[in-house]
Parts: C-alpha cells; sequence; structure tokens
C-alpha cells in the first residue's frame, strides 16, 4: 500500500466530516440563542434593551433556522446547494445585525455588545464553513 493510497481518503472524508461538525456547530448555537429569546424575551429584552417581541420574532425565526442546519449536518453528504445557502443567509444576518445596530435599534450598552460580537462568531463560523465547502469541492474532484 502506498503513501497516496492512505492519503486519499483522509481528503474525502476529513472535508465532509468538518463541515458537517460546522454545520451541527451553527445549528446548536443557533438553537440555543433560539430558545434563550423564546423563553426569555423579557429580562433578555430588558436587559439588551432590545424589544421583547422582537426578541420572540428572531427566537422563532432562529429555531426554525436552526433545525433547517441541523438537518443538513445530519445528512452524510450534504449538498452543496444547501450549504451555500447557509453560508450566504449566515452573512446576510451579520450584515443586517450591523445594520440594524446603525439604522434602527438602540440597545443598551449590553445589547450594542451582543449585537457586534454574535455577529463576528457568525462571520468566523461562516467562513470556516466556506472553508470546509470548498475544501471538500476539491477533493472530490
Amino acid at each position: 500500500m502506498s503513501a497516496t493510497s492512505l492519503t486519499v481518503p483522509a481528503r474525502t472524508v476529513e472535508p465532509r466530516r468538518t463541515l458537517r461538525r460546522l454545520l451541527a456547530l451553527d445549528a446548536v448555537v443557533t438553537g440555543v440563542n433560539a430558545l434563550a429569546y423564546l423563553a426569555l424575551s423579557g429580562p433578555l429584552g430588558r436587559f439588551l434593551g432590545i424589544g421583547s417581541g422582537l426578541l420572540l420574532g428572531v427566537g422563532a425565526f432562529l429555531a426554525a433556522y436552526a433545525a433547517g442546519v441541523g438537518l443538513l449536518a445530519a445528512r452524510p453528504h450534504p449538498p452543496t446547494p444547501g450549504v451555500r445557502i447557509v453560508v450566504e443567509a449566515n452573512l446576510a444576518w451579520v450584515a443586517a445585525s450591523f445594520l440594524a445596530l446603525a439604522l434602527w435599534l438602540a440597545p443598551t450598552a449590553a445589547g450594542a455588545v451582543w449585537t457586534v460580537l454574535q455577529a463576528l462568531a457568525v462571520a468566523g463560523l461562516t467562513l470556516l464553513q466556506h472553508r470546509a465547502l470548498r475544501a471538500r469541492q476539491r477533493s472530490q474532484v
């Protein structure tokens, strides 16, 4: 058995596994945020300076989104179009977070920090997902 034959499975399996793990992480973190926004919209709204109604709506959206990303992560071979949708949706979330902060939200200091930090975390995760998708595509060539 040559060294080349040993590296071929690593190139084909590892990018897929990495991508699935990143999607699963996205689903879990998004789901936790959704549950917090849904269950604690009043106290969180007061702390963050964001209306509880907005947090309930965002929480419901995030719960559905987390479920969809979780289903995608559970697939042995997440389809490329589905992963691209997740990456693009995450990028839209980052942009919307900064726009909301700049244009219409008037949060407390904690709310402003939270908005920026969660947007940066989503941006970082999205970059990793994009890189893993590209690595998977290269390994399939």
